[in-house]
């Protein structure tokens, strides 16, 4: 695993000490994770429509899991068993283990592991390891964000025209994003919502937005990542994601500049 933050100095010192934490929880995961990369991945369904499962994103649960809360920190994870004592938590640490795990089985490079820290229900610090890109990214609101170690951030467009817009890669196969289709912007399938926040919050992409329901985990560190940048992170309708909540779904979630933002949900409401 690359460097990471080597650079960072002007964060507290406890904000230091948890990007610290990301940082070693990360990469422990990855070495957890480096037996499965070898060949094809075993996987079985989920109940309902909730998808794969393997023994590396149980693995790699089990890392984080050991590595990051402390005494009176809370925990919420895809694949733990949800304790409701992190809703009374100040601290809580939400995980998604591989995120992009269909994209992991079927050999496609964009999925990762995904950290972030709220609170007082606010993400306040993230990170994401990518192993397939060979990509780092952490990042809190007292730091900045840092990608393999160099200082990046959000890049500087301001309007939808000409931007590059990450689209999820199940949501386009299933047709959903033909209402964006044609507008004045690139649109590229990609696997993994956290992976596509980090990479807006490094400045690789403009922007991205979810057209389904996504769980905390799934977006809590690349949202984290996001803040950091000085990027926003909202619902359609304007308001702010509330986190840490007893059922931690979110319907929707856009992601980029504040103003290009304004143009997106102008978008949104008109492709209703």
């Amino acid at each position: 695993m690359t460097s990471t933050h080597r650079a960072m100095g002007s964060g507290s010192g406890l904000r230091e000490e948890d990007l610290n934490r990301i940082h070693r929880a990360l990469q422990a995961a990855g070495e957890a994770l480096r037996p499965f990369l070898a060949g094809p991945v075993a996987f079985r369904q989920k109940p309902g429509q909730e998808g794969p499962v393997t023994e590396a994103d149980l693995a790699v649960d089990r890392v984080l899991r050991a590595l990051l809360p402390q005494d009176g920190e809370g925990w919420l994870s895809e694949e733990s068993q949800d304790d409701p004592a992190r809703l009374d938590c100040r601290r809580v640490w939400v995980a998604d283990p591989l995120d992009g795990t269909k994209e992991f089985v079927q050999g496609i490079p964009e999925w990762c592991i995904s950290v972030g820290l709220l609170e007082d229900g606010i993400p306040v610090a993230g990170g994401i390891y990518a192993p397939s890109k060979d990509l780092l990214i952490l990042g809190s609101r007292e730091t900045g964000v840092f990608c393999n170690g160099a200082r990046v951030g959000l890049t500087e467009r301001k309007a939808l025209a000409g931007a590059t817009v990450l689209a999820s890669r199940s949501e386009w196969q299933r047709g959903e994003w033909e209402a964006f289709v044609g507008g004045p912007f690139r649109l590229v399938p990609c696997g993994s919502v956290a992976l596509k926040l980090a990479l807006v919050a490094a400045g690789l992409a403009d922007a991205t937005w979810t057209l389904v329901p996504k769980c905390e985990w799934d977006v809590a560190g690349g949202a984290a990542l996001v803040l950091a940048g000085g990027g926003s992170v909202l619902h359609a309708d304007g308001t702010l994601p509330r986190w840490n909540q007893p059922s931690p779904c979110l319907p929707n979630l856009l992601a980029g500049r504040e103003e290009l933002l304004r143009e997106v949900r102008q978008m949104w409401l008109g492709s209703k």
